[in-house]
């Protein structure tokens, strides 16, 4: 008989799990649709009467036109340097300030909030924002792009650095610090030797996007090849913003295939 009740019991609990969980999935996708509608993406006339101007640009787009693809090798290489320079930057930063917003290596309560309160600060503030503003302060050129990338990566960098380091073994810490070793030695010896493959991952990753994200930067006057997309749009040569996309999607295809390359050489 108490088999019996367990198993009713069990039964009954399930279905009120699922039923939360369906009425979960309910809202939400409630939600959804309703953002749908109130952004016009369920607006069919729409894309419909955006059709003739949608066959007119991709008839101008194409062929695509390199004749000036001497001129666009520079702002690449430009690019390339933003974001190996700009995640570098994030990188250097973000280390230390994760061992602060990290609950297993900070000082104290304060300092972890406070650190966790500034790398929200820095991912709150889009990229190209933060362009603007440091194109306001230092001039055009390449190096508000990387003073853009490398601040708002900080915020996203150094969370996911804290959350890797708060999640290491506990045992290895314990040990050191009972055999009389300072913080500092810690996590140079206990905490870093767990995290370096979860780092570098992150590291990588970063620099994949942040690749992507310089050539936005362009658009404020941040340099690189996002400069020359853009300067190719306002006179309105389609035919050069389609060969410089494509330029754009070559180089990102092979940063992917460096990142990808890099994780697998340093498992």
């Amino acid at each position: 008989m108490s088999s019996a009740l367990d198993y009713d019991a069990i039964l009954a609990k399930d279905g009120a799990n699922r039923l939360r969980q369906g009425a979960v999935l309910a809202v939400i996708g409630v939600g959804v649709l309703a953002a749908m509608w109130v952004t016009g993406l369920m607006d069919v006339q729409r894309f419909a009467d955006a059709w003739p101007a949608i066959s007119q640009l991709s008839r101008e787009m194409f062929p695509p036109d390199f004749s000036r693809y001497q001129k666009w090798l520079r702002p690449l290489l430009d690019t390339l340097a933003m974001s190996v320079a700009g995640t570098a930057l994030a990188v250097t930063i973000s280390l230390p300030l994760a061992l602060l917003a990290a609950g297993n290596t900070t000082p104290n309560g304060v300092v972890y909030q406070s650190a966790r309160f500034l790398l929200n600060v820095l991912r709150s503030i889009p990229e190209l924002i933060m362009g603007i503003l440091f194109v306001a302060m230092v001039g055009f050129g390449a190096l508000p792009g990387v003073l853009a990338l490398g601040i708002h990566s900080i915020g996203m960098v150094g969370k996911f650095f804290a959350e890797s380091i708060e999640h290491v073994d506990d045992k290895p810490i314990e040990a050191a610090r009972a055999a009389g070793a300072t913080p500092f030695q810690v996590i140079l010896h206990a905490v870093l030797p767990q995290v370096m493959p979860q780092l570098a991952d992150t590291t990588i990753y970063r620099w994949e996007y942040n690749f992507r994200a310089s050539t936005v930067l362009g658009a404020v006057g941040a340099g690189g090849i996002g400069f020359e997309l853009i300067a190719a749009l306002r006179v309105l040569e389609y035919a050069q913003v389609s060969a410089i996309l494509i330029c754009i999607l070559a180089c990102v295809t092979v940063v992917d295939a460096i990142g990808a390359t890099l994780r697998r050489s340093l498992k």
